[in-house]
């Protein structure tokens, strides 16, 4: 992950060997805070896998702040996913 910004409230991410699939997930966990004011992606390149992803803040809130928010959140709902999955796995092979 590199980021680029000269204004800590907005700020843009470049994701490296990342997609849509990750770009899109993350911008809904980010956009559920009421302190982001901005949250988009975008694709540099259909033959580069990387993304740019932009966060602003309002106030003084630093953008990193609601990237790590939303990452792990996301985390947490693919763990959940994970979890669930793989307890109705096992009840129907017992």
């Amino acid at each position: 992950v590199q980021a680029d910004g000269t204004d800590g409230n907005c700020v843009t991410f470049v994701l490296h060997d990342e997609d849509h699939t990750l770009g899109n997930s993350l911008r809904y966990m980010v956009m559920k805070n009421p302190d982001v004011e901005f949250c988009g992606y975008c694709i540099t390149h259909p033959s580069e896998s990387k993304i740019n992803f932009r966060i602003q803040t309002r106030g003084t809130l630093p953008a990193v702040e609601p990237f790590r928010k939303g990452l792990n959140d996301l985390m947490g709902v693919c763990q959940h996913v994970l979890d669930t999955f793989e307890v109705r796995v096992f009840l129907k092979s017992s």
